[in-house]
């Protein structure tokens, strides 16, 4: 019984596979608002009841390719910042472990510009995405807050100004996302958050046509220029 259970099982894994493949594939030719149940059971050679056995709604096959996109960014952003840890001979400094998460996401964005366009491009008229996208949404995030965390923790943040008319807002934010640091360095890491993402979908979206062509130089100049804008210090001079 437990082989026929297993062989069922993963026949689930290859089918729910496959219709996610096949989703994909309508995000890249018509875009998410496009994305029709119907149309991918067409190219499967499935009828639409069988697939809504696995998918009972577009809204909830949107839901696993988002979640998918979050994931897979996300796992990026962690590798990037593992490996920069372990630089030797000398970890690297903090911002250029900001600037390597940085790249990193920006590589996978070029490599999977329609997955980024359905989570960080227009939203998708009627979809109201729920819950279970909030872990999988903020792991980049948490790369980023991390890096200012233990950079906090060993004395190596400046932590910049700020305003006295932002003092609460900072601190709501703080409250929110990082109770641990101080506000001014919350509200800026939320700045270069959205400064971060407004680079990438320049490039992405072709923005930068026709004005910026070396474009991965400008990127890691404009994503240093973040790191020290949050407060991180780069390498010291002479190491």
């Amino acid at each position: 019984m437990s082989t026929i259970r297993g062989a069922r099982e993963r026949a689930r894994v290859e089918v729910t596979a496959a219709i996610k493949d096949e989703a994909r594939k309508q995000l890249a030719a018509e875009g998410a608002a496009k994305l029709s149940l119907r149309a991918v059971a067409r190219e499967l050679g499935m009828v639409s009841s069988a697939l809504y056995r696995y998918f009972p709604s577009r809204d909830e096959l949107l839901t696993a390719l988002i979640i998918d996109a979050y994931d897979a960014i996300g796992e990026v952003a962690e590798s990037a910042r593992a490996t920069a840890d372990r630089a030797r001979p000398h970890p690297a400094p903090y911002a250029e472990r900001w600037v390597a998460v940085a790249g990193a996401v920006r590589e996978w964005a070029l490599a999977h510009p329609h997955e980024y366009a359905l989570i960080y491009g227009s939203p998708v008229p009627g979809y109201s995405a729920p819950m279970d996208t909030v872990g999988p949404a903020s792991r980049v995030g948490m790369v980023f807050i991390g890096l200012i965390r233990d950079a906090f923790r060993a004395d190596g943040l400046a932590v910049p100004p700020l305003a006295p008319e932002l003092r609460g807002e900072a601190e709501r934010i703080t409250a929110e996302i990082a109770p641990d640091l101080p506000p001014a360095a919350a509200l800026a890491l939320v700045a270069a958050w959205a400064q971060l993402f407004g680079l990438i979908s320049f490039e992405l979206f072709g923005q930068f046509n026709r004005m910026v062509e070396a474009r991965e130089a400008f990127f890691r100049q404009a994503v240093g220029e973040l790191a020290r804008s949050v407060g991180l210090r780069g390498r010291p001079a002479g190491r």
